[in-house]
């Protein structure tokens, strides 16, 4: 007959076992395995885990999947593998990063055509409420941002901070030759160059304040405000 403790210590097992699956934490072997390998970068490993079954879409502990951890690291033929498996590239972890959201972000350029070829979701937004596009502005990821622009994100799309991604290419940047052709991206791309902050301030106002010539001209060439 099963003690008391014996019981209580049982349902904290079970407790434990399943707060652990709700957080997307594998608990099975191979699953572990095949976000580690993505994260040592070995594409033999991921290929032989897939093989034997590992879950592609496993999460662990901070909810990434084997694919957005290949992602942040720039694991270019580990996320060919996992996709080609059928990775789901909409799949956010516990902060609210895709593995396009992240590509934006980190401007991961191959990885990131590699995810556009399956279709991702562009109204997933990150944690601040924003596009991949957003942080690719501000970081300075030309060839990212050139890439995102072909696609159909909103290049018009305001962050929980108040900012579209033109903002963000002049707010958080240093205005120098990189920003400033992301911003005549923008500008060629039509994008709305008079949505003002929360404090209604513009990019063309934020420009001058900051003393960005290049930027203002670029702006003042489509009659912004």
């Amino acid at each position: 007959m099963k003690t008391a403790k014996t019981i209580f210590v049982s349902l904290v097992v079970i407790v434990a076992v399943l707060g652990l699956a709700e957080l997307g934490i594998p608990l099975n072997k191979m699953d572990r395995q095949l976000i580690e390998a993505s994260k040592n970068d070995d594409p033999a490993k991921v290929q032989q885990l897939l093989k034997a079954g590992a879950n592609v879409d496993s999460q662990d502990l901070r909810g990434r999947t084997a694919l957005l951890v290949a992602v942040a690291d720039n694991h270019i033929e580990v996320a060919r593998l996992l996709i080609e498996a059928g990775a789901n590239v909409n799949k956010q972890d516990r902060i609210l990063d895709s593995p396009l959201l992240l590509a934006g972000a980190e401007g991961t350029l191959e990885i990131l055509n590699l995810i556009l070829k399956a279709n991702p979701d562009f109204s997933l937004y990150n944690r601040y409420g924003g596009t991949p596009l957003i942080p690719a502005c501000e970081r300075g990821h030309v060839e990212v941002v050139r890439t995102l622009l072909k696609t159909d994100v909103d290049i018009n799309h305001v962050n929980h901070l108040g900012w579209t991604a033109l903002m963000e290419a002049i707010v958080l940047s240093d205005g120098g030759p990189k920003h400033q052709e992301i911003v005549q991206l923008l500008v060629d791309a039509n994008a709305d160059v008079n949505i003002a902050d929360n404090d209604e301030v513009t990019p063309l106002q934020h420009a001058e304040r900051k003393g960005f010539n290049e930027i203002a001209q670029i702006l003042e060439s489509v009659s912004a405000r």
